[in-house]
């Protein structure tokens, strides 16, 4: 072995995970519905300080069943399901075309939880999917006009040249529309409740979808 694999192994095994007290979490007390414990859970990692809770990894896989893994923020979650967007011509929007089974996790190590989503994307319509570019930040949309995601970038000065040309079309037009930026809906078959335990006694939280309801079950950590 290397000295560098062997420092990066002594590294790695010196991390520790939940040097913080941990919060109880009761399953009985769990509501019917996966969506208000959902919105719950989030408020209390925002309150407990957990850095960009509002980020997630969006899993899917691509026409030949590789799977394929990213982070992205959530735009929302209601009744419709958990939102994101993206341009439909990226690699993710190619394929959720393709395949639109989709998975979600969220990991706010702050009170060592996770939250698990399994479920299908569906594409919001056009209007909506303008209204979330609209009430995004300026950046954002910058972002959305700079060129074709997940394309090969010749050079990074192309990359900077078409940035800057994307901030002035902004300034210019601040309701300019990205015709490919489109908002996705996760609609939910599985939600899954993760609290972690000290003693590794954690506790898994599963909702499935049963018709128009809900079945809770207890996982083994």
């Amino acid at each position: 072995m290397s000295d560098t694999q062997k420092d990066f192994r002594d590294l790695l095994r010196a991390q520790r995970v939940w040097d913080v007290p941990l919060p109880h979490f009761d399953p009985s007390d769990a509501p019917p519905a996966p969506l208000s414990l959902f919105h719950t859970w989030f408020a209390e990692a925002v309150a407990a300080g957990q850095t960009e809770p509002h980020t997630m990894t969006l899993a899917t896989a691509d026409p030949g069943g590789r799977p394929d893994v990213r982070t992205l923020m959530l735009h929302d979650a209601d009744e419709d399901g958990w939102h994101f967007a993206t341009h439909a011509t990226s690699a993710k929007g190619r394929q959720l075309a393709a395949r639109p089974q989709a998975a979600l996790g969220f990991y706010w190590p702050a009170q060592g939880r996770q939250v698990r989503v399994r479920g299908t994307a569906v594409p919001a319509s056009r209007e909506e999917s303008r209204a979330d570019l609209r009430a995004r930040s300026t950046g954002a949309l910058a972002a959305a006009l700079t060129g074709s995601q997940s394309e090969v970038l010749p050079s990074q000065e192309d990359l900077l040249r078409a940035s800057e040309a994307a901030w002035k079309r902004t300034r210019a037009e601040p309701d300019a529309e990205a015709d490919t930026w489109t908002r996705y809906a996760v609609m939910p078959q599985e939600v899954e409740f993760f609290q972690g335990d000290d003693r590794r006694r954690h506790v898994r939280l599963r909702y499935r979808r049963d018709g128009a309801g809900w079945t809770r079950e207890l996982l083994w950590p």
